[in-house]
């Protein structure tokens, strides 16, 4: 598949089928946010995969959503600022963009395989911290839900969910 299209392929999917997502499917899409570049090459992230039922409802407690608690799997994008590059000028540290480039990776992977993804934000920290057991240092930024599609978005909702090309790009200068 073409990048432009895979990239317009990817959408929020928030209705799952009730199919298990196959290990190998799962770990191909880890691989692609393990790869994934970061500054300085220092990697802060922790990706924490919960798949198995038990452990799922109580992943589901963590946001408030009825669809979240069809997705099959639920993986944790955490980040460790500690081990993150940070920018001298201004002191920014880059754990959060970083996670996000994994992310990217990841959802546009699971796309690729079939699969559909939603990256979650809106969750309840301290209980997923409790839920998984997080170490001091490690830090859930994301969850994103993983599984087989149960609703298909028409690819040309980009052309009328987007902005226009031209009312985001500025060339040179404003």
């Amino acid at each position: 598949m073409k990048f432009l299209e895979l990239a317009k392929e990817r959408y929020s999917c928030r209705s799952y089928k009730n199919k298990e997502v196959e290990d190998e499917k799962i770990i191909k899409i880890l691989e692609a946010g393990r790869i994934a570049p970061s500054a300085a090459n220092r990697q802060p992230w922790k990706f924490v995969v919960t798949k198995d039922k038990e452990n799922l409802a109580e992943m589901h407690k963590t946001y408030h959503r009825e669809w979240f608690n069809e997705c099959p799997v639920v993986l944790t994008i955490c980040g460790e600022p500690e081990t993150a590059w940070t920018r001298k000028p201004d002191n920014k540290n880059h754990t959060d963009i970083d996670v996000s480039i994994a992310i990217d990776h990841m959802t546009l992977q699971a796309t690729e395989l079939g699969l559909a993804t939603c990256w979650i934000c809106n969750f309840f920290v301290d209980e997923v911290k409790k839920t998984l057991n997080l170490p001091k240092g490690v830090e859930p930024i994301a969850l994103l839900s993983l599984g087989y599609p149960d609703d298909k978005l028409n690819i040309e909702r980009h052309e009328k969910q987007r902005k226009n090309f031209n009312d985001i790009v500025v060339w040179e200068k404003f």
